[in-house]
């Protein structure tokens, strides 16, 4: 099992910046990638970027520049920078771990709001 917390949220005119992160805790030796999605009211939930073990990164196209994902030193925390901040970046933003078996874990989600 694994249990994350996410942190960092807020609402900011366009053109600002938050930081996120999420922190581990539990079975984390098990963690492969960690990422982040949103989902925007009344719509799906979408991938945002991702960050594997090894550090590779994957980005959604609409945030690549503005969006940075990457890791702590301790391995169980995520964080994503977002700069640039658009309205239509309003979402809840929630923490995705996956383990090395392939099971997904969630956290409880931040909510991003945008808004001159």
């Amino acid at each position: 099992q694994v249990q994350l917390v996410e942190s960092g949220g807020g609402s900011v005119q366009p053109g600002g910046s938050l930081r996120l992160s999420c922190v581990a805790s539990g079975s984390i030796f098990n963690i492969n990638t960690m990422a982040w999605f949103r989902q925007a009211p009344g719509k799906q939930r979408d991938f945002v970027a991702q960050i594997t073990r090894g550090g590779i990164t994957n980005y959604v196209d609409s945030v690549k520049g503005r969006f940075t994902i990457s890791r702590g030193n301790a391995e169980n925390t995520v964080y994503l920078q977002i700069n640039s901040l658009k309205p239509e970046d309003t979402a809840v933003y929630y923490c995705n771990v996956q383990t090395r078996y392939g099971t997904a874990y969630w956290g409880q989600g931040t909510q991003v709001t945008v808004s001159s």
